[in-house]
This record gives structure tokens, C-alpha cells and sequence, in this order.
């Protein structure tokens, strides 16, 4: 995707072409990778975002592709009713630069004459000079006629759509929209460099606007994003990048001091540091099946300045007998992988990716998660299951199966914080409180 040697997007354009050309290029091929190929966004970016020089530009491009993945479908109405004939499948790149294209004049409302310009010298340093007449004309009509709207709920799967309504038919239509709007800007307080009180005082001198939660005792959240780099104290671990649904975890899993810890699915290592920020005499074992993500748990620790009682171990926690020393933990938190329909708004590649199929296999691997885990747990333990979905098959329905078939198990009932009730859990759905979809459950073995 890009050349090695000089870190810029493949292709034929020139040390004079126009600013923003390439960022439109890298846009339009890294959108081509998460339609037509099923490639990550995250890593996509992951491998574009350290080729572009300028903050800016690199702002821009994760601007473009999160618009492209939440308007697609209206885009792809308006290519399909605005081309006499579609554009073959060999000609993807060309069309994620339309999709682009629109994205700029539609959801991000960039001044009409640059963003054609760039977009049609995009094309021609792609190669497409016989398109860029055909890119122009289409742009020209988008910014005549607008976009033709669609209803959000278009904008997904009709599986998925009509999964969600049948599960939160009251709130189905609050769901999707709030799944097409961007994220505010979350941040948790270090409490081990200082209090929350003093972190805004930080903030407000350095002119930045944030707010403190009201039901996340280390949440601030910005009204207007900034780069993390600008951020007081960031660097320092002062202060992380975290959604309140997923801080809400430490409140609800709430281990006494110095207690011992798993968190079974721990990658990157967020939920942990904030976990060992509150209580630092934690004795923690971060798990992941993967080996190659264990570094970012141990960049996390280290950045954040904690870990010293931590353990970060690459382990299969549905395999406990391959990994575990058999010392019974007293508290185990298990952010099971999920669908990640309550985060769409963040991964908005869900809507290219996910399958019925994915569901039911995920459903099988929660369960065997619970089972296993469940093994580990020390009598009058808690247990909190969580998951970034807002289906009930995989919270709700997973849970109450799980308390039927294990003897001894119970639930603690969690409050109003954590969302809409859902029987032994809480769910809170998409921008509820600003924060992301999530589902808590918090489950004790009974002495």
C-alpha cells in the first residue's frame, strides 16, 4: 500500500502535487482494503497514520475513512442511481476515492472547490486520468443536489438491523443513529498522579474545555476533541484514552485491597491499569491469547507507571490447565470478545465485517469462557462479565444460561449507572451518557 522507501502512498503522483492529494489517495486505499478485501480499519490505519508528516493530515484521514464507513450505504445509493453503468470490482480504489469524495462534501463539510480539486488529482495520481473526468462531473452533482438521505437504520445490515430492533425496539432508532455519530473524546485520571479536581484545574489553564462525569468518578470528557499530545500530564500517564462505559468496569468489579486478580481477555490493558491506578497493591495477571498484543499491556503499565504487582502472561483462559498455577483468584473480570455492536460509532467497520455466522460463534466462545473461568474463581468471589455488544444473546440470554447450568452461582445487582436493566445485568446502549454501548453482570460463587 505504501513504498517502502519513502513511506508515501504507492502510485505515480510527484514531489508537486497539490497538498491533500495524498491523504485523499491513502484514504481512498485504505477504505478499499476494509470494503473490498475485510482488512481491519484499525490496522489499516494502524499502518497508514505513520506515513503522513502533518497531524492534520493524519487527522484528516481518519476523518475521511470513519465518514465513508458511516454514510456508505447513502454513498452507494447515490453512485448507483447517478452511473449509467457500476463500477466493476477491479475498480475499488477508484470507487472508495468517489466515496471519499463525498464524505468531504457531505459529513465533513469541507470547502467545495479543494475538496473537488484534490479528490480529481487523487484520481490522477492513482493513474485514473481517463476517470478523473467521470470523478469530477459526480462531485459536481453531489455538491449541486446533496447526498440523497437515507434512514439510519439503512446504514446496517439488515440482519443486524433487525436484531437490535427486536431486542431494544423502544430504543432501536436512538441506536442507530447514535452508532453513525462520532465519539466524544473520554479520558480517565491516573489517581496515582493526582485527583480528578486537580486535573481540570490543569485542563482550564492549558484552555482546553472538559467536563467531569457524573457517574465515573475518573472520567473527564471534552466537548472538543484535541490531539492526546496536547493533553497536560499524557505523556506522564496522567492521564488515558478511555470510553466511560469501559471505566465503569473498575466500578463495578470493585476488588478489595490487595486482592488477586485475573483479567482474562486483558488486551491492551486498559481496564487493568485503571484497575492497579485505583489500588496498586492489586496482584494482577493480565491474560491474552495472543502473545504479539502483551506489549501493549506492558506499554500501558509502563506509561501509566504501574504494573509492579502485575503479572502479564499469554494464556488461553478457556485452556486454564495450560497456563494456570491453580491459586484460586478472588476477583476475575472477563471482557469477553463480542460482537462490538455497542461501539460501532468507534469501529465503524462492524457494519462491513460482522456476520450472522460471527454471532453464533462468539456466543459459543462466551460460554466457554464463563465455564472456564468460572474454575478459577475462589468461593464468595465476583465474577464481572462484560462485553462492548448490545445484543442479548450474547449478555442477557448468555448469562442467565450460564446461571442455569452452574450450580452455585448468583448475580449482584448493579444500579442505574451501568444502564438499562437486563435481568442479573445492566445494559447501557450507544451515546447514553455520551459514552459507548456496553452490558455488566456482575456474578458471585457462593461459599
Amino acid at each position: 500500500m505504501t513504498n517502502a522507501r519513502s513511506g508515501k502512498p504507492a502510485g505515480p503522483y510527484t514531489a508537486h502535487t497539490a497538498p491533500g492529494v495524498p491523504t485523499r489517495v491513502l484514504a481512498a486505499r485504505v477504505l478499499a482494503q476494509v470494503i473490498g478485501r475485510g482488512r481491519s480499519l484499525k490496522a489499516e490505519l494502524a499502518t497508514a497514520l505513520p506515513t503522513l508528516d502533518d497531524s492534520r493530515d493524519r487527522a484528516l484521514l481518519e476523518a475521511l475513512c470513519f465518514a465513508v464507513l458511516r454514510r456508505r450505504a447513502a454513498y452507494d445509493a447515490a453512485l448507483a442511481q447517478w452511473m449509467p453503468r457500476p463500477l466493476s470490482v477491479r475498480e475499488d480504489e477508484l470507487r472508495a476515492l468517489l466515496l471519499v469524495g463525498f464524505a468531504q462534501l457531505d459529513a465533513l463539510e469541507l470547502p467545495a472547490h479543494a475538496a473537488l480539486s484534490a479528490t480529481v488529482d487523487a484520481a490522477r495520481a492513482m493513474g485514473r486520468d481517463r476517470q478523473a473526468g467521470m470523478v469530477n462531473a459526480l462531485l459536481r452533482r453531489a455538491q449541486r443536489e446533496g447526498i440523497p438521505p437515507l434512514p439510519p437504520r439503512d446504514a446496517f445490515p439488515l440482519w443486524m438491523a433487525e436484531k437490535i430492533e427486536q431486542d431494544w425496539p423502544d430504543e432501536a432508532e436512538a441506536v442507530f443513529s447514535a452508532s453513525l455519530q462520532a465519539a466524544p473524546l473520554w479520558l480517565r485520571v491516573n489517581r496515582q498522579h493526582g485527583s480528578r479536581e486537580a486535573m481540570l484545574q490543569q485542563m482550564e489553564a492549558a484552555g482546553i474545555a472538559a467536563e467531569a462525569s457524573s457517574i465515573g468518578a475518573d472520567a473527564i470528557r471534552l466537548p472538543v476533541p484535541v490531539a492526546v499530545t496536547a493533553l497536560p500530564g499524557f505523556a506522564e500517564g496522567a492521564l488515558s484514552v478511555q470510553d466511560l462505559s469501559a471505566q465503569q468496569v473498575a466500578d463495578a468489579l470493585a476488588p478489595r485491597l490487595g486482592a488477586r486478580v485475573l483479567d482474562a481477555c486483558a488486551a491492551p490493558g486498559g481496564k487493568s491499569a485503571h484497575l492497579l491506578e485505583r489500588d496498586p497493591t492489586l496482584h494482577l495477571l493480565a491474560l491474552d491469547i495472543d502473545p504479539r498484543r502483551l506489549k501493549r499491556i506492558s506499554e500501558t503499565f509502563a506509561r501509566t507507571g504501574v504494573g509492579q504487582n502485575a503479572k502479564v502472561l499469554a494464556g488461553d483462559a478457556t485452556d486454564p490447565a495450560s497456563w494456570w498455577d491453580g491459586q484460586l483468584f478472588d476477583t476475575i473480570l472477563l471482557d469477553a470478545p463480542c460482537s462490538a455492536t455497542g461501539i460501532i460509532r468507534r469501529q465503524p467497520d462492524v457494519l462491513v465485517h460482522r456476520r450472522p455466522t460471527d454471532i453464533d460463534a462468539l456466543i459459543a466462545l462466551q460460554a466457554r469462557l464463563l465455564d472456564a473461568c468460572w474454575t478459577m474463581l475462589a468461593p464468595g468471589g465476583t465474577l464481572l462479565y462484560a462485553t462492548c455488544s448490545i445484543l442479548r444473546d450474547e449478555n442477557q440470554f448468555q448469562v442467565e444460561a450460564f446461571l442455569q447450568r452452574t450450580r452455585g452461582a448468583g448475580f449482584l445487582p448493579l444500579g442505574e449507572a451501568y444502564g438499562h436493566d437486563s435481568w442479573a445485568g445492566r445494559q447501557r446502549l450507544p451515546g447514553e451518557d455520551g459514552a459507548d454501548g456496553f452490558f455488566y453482570a456482575r456474578l458471585l460463587k457462593k461459599g
